[in-house]
């Protein structure tokens, strides 16, 4: 037996379709005994209604090109227009060929054509890698698939909605975008989204980071080289934009990108022409150019960093990607996403999330945007147990309301307005219940705040002086407890 049962999977299924019944038997004989299941037509006619019965799948079909009412090759062009059967694999056979058969057998995408009598060795090779091909080709289309749920943003909110109608009206387009926003923020994803969009999705799309290409090799890695051009140019090389053509490629953090080279940037977007370094041919090229930048490019052209005539250029359509603290409502949509995706990747058991996670997650700052919320999601199911609790997200880096700075506590008027000398912001003794800082009779208010501050106290000490989950305890926003913090001139480890 062949290698057509495998890992316990079930052998693959060949429609047999021929109107001679020694031809069936003979192909029935040879495919079985390798190990494939085989099921048989006499009719075009009888094979289409079996491919249309969606219980028993066909894994690959073998029509003969000459059979009683509708041919083998009419039968595989209505084979090739219908949704469900447009890329199975099919064989066609001929007792009779000719060059006309075969060529029009691959033109209306015949996988392989030969001849009768039947070779055993053709058969089975033919099938063979028809079948390894067919494989291969679903396997990519499950990547594509997987990757493009991977880049899917997430995001509910107006600001998001505005960007994706933004995203449908240019994605069709052959405009250039430049997509503008803070690091984090998924400039790439938006990117791939116009790419996936438009008629250009299945052409090559190349990403190239500006910034990480040194400066005296970003001209040979977009527009090629000719051998000898500089030393150690071997061989001659074809640049990204080349690689690109009658595709997208993606300027990524172009605002790094050297000012020669932004030239020549230039030359391809106003007329398609480029040329490699060491080289005066002129080489046509059909590219749509998105471009992506965390700068202000204006301001850059302004100053001399960057072309001015290639800003205009590239800002034929802006998008501007958000920051997150724009989009809190899309934060809990993300992270339950970015669980779920986590869990799924590292095999391990989605857990559920306390809904005081996501109250937590939404009061913190996010100066890493996306990327920061993710990895924080991320480190949480990790160090979580069955059930991810507030416990589990890490210490916000972003909050030091702590800090002397940040604190103000050399604004005595600040701490008298609440009954505190500059003393009790330092830990001293505080002022006896009631009495304000000039000595006289505190009011309601004044006796109130020292309550209060005493309370917020004894909450972040409680809880390790984590101030996202103290603004969770307490009910209240995490930038409103920061301003408290501050007024209070409370100091991380008083008591």
């Amino acid at each position: 037996m062949g290698d057509a049962v495998s890992d316990g999977a079930p052998p693959p299924t060949i429609l047999v379709v021929d109107d001679e019944k020694n031809i069936r038997r003979t192909l029935e004989m040879v495919l079985s005994g390798e190990g494939y299941r085989v099921v048989e037509a006499a009719t075009a006619e009888d094979a289409l209604s079996r491919l249309a019965r969606p219980d028993e799948p066909i894994d690959l079909a073998i029509f003969d090109v000459k059979l009683p009412g509708m041919s083998g090759l009419e039968a595989l062009e209505r084979a090739r227009k219908d949704e469900a059967t447009r890329e199975l694999p099919i064989i066609v056979i001929s007792g009779h060929a000719t060059v006309h058969d075969a060529v029009s057998a691959i033109k209306l995408g015949a996988s392989d054509f030969f001849e009768k009598p039947l070779s055993r060795e053709r058969v089975l090779v033919s099938v063979r890698n028809v079948l390894r091909t067919a494989g291969l080709a679903r396997a990519v289309v499950d990547l594509r698939a997987e990757l493009e749920a991977k880049y899917e943003m997430v995001g509910a909110s107006p600001v998001m909605q505005r960007l994706f109608a933004a995203i449908d009206k240019v994605a069709p387009t052959r405009a250039s975008v430049l997509i503008t926003g803070e690091s984090g923020t998924g400039k790439e994803l938006l990117a791939r989204a116009l790419v996936r969009l438009s008629p250009r999705k299945d052409r090559p799309f190349v990403r190239v980071n500006c910034a990480a290409i040194p400066r005296e090799l970003i001209e040979s890695e977009l527009f090629g080289h000719e051998r000898g051009a500089f030393t150690g140019a071997a061989q001659r090389k074809r640049g990204h934009f080349e690689i690109a053509h009658g595709g997208t490629i993606f300027l990524d953090e172009i605002g790094d990108m050297d000012l020669s080279a932004q030239a020549k940037v230039l030359r391809v977007l106003q007329n398609g022409e480029l040329s490699r370094v060491g080289s005066e041919t002129i080489q046509h090229v059909d590219v749509r150019v998105l471009a992506a930048t965390n700068k202000d490019l204006e301001r850059e052209a302004k100053e001399g960093r960057f072309r001015e005539d290639l800003y205009f250029r590239l800002n034929v359509f802006p998008l501007r990607s958000p920051p997150l603290r724009e989009r809190v409502e899309d934060i809990r949509p993300l992270a339950k996403s970015f669980a779920a995706r986590f869990s799924e990747e590292n095999g391990i058991r989605p857990k559920p999330v306390d809904d005081m996670v996501y109250k937590a997650l939404e009061a913190r700052a996010y100066p890493g945007n996306v990327r920061e919320l993710k990895n924080v999601v991320e480190r949480a199911v990790i160090l979580s147990g069955d059930v991810v609790t507030i416990a589990d997200l890490p210490e916000d880096p972003h909050a030091n309301p702590f800090d002397d700075e940040a604190a103000g506590d050399d604004d005595p008027s600040a701490l008298a307005r609440f009954g505190f000398s500059p003393d009790d912001a330092r830990g001293g003794t505080p002022l006896p219940p009631g009495v304000s800082a000039d000595g006289k009779r505190a009011t309601l208010k004044e006796f109130r705040d020292r309550a209060e501050r005493a309370y917020i106290v004894d909450t972040l000490r409680a809880l390790d002086w984590n101030i996202s989950r103290a603004a969770v305890s307490l009910g209240v926003e995490r930038t409103n407890l920061h301003k408290k913090i501050r007024a209070f001139g409370v100091r991380r480890g008083e008591a």
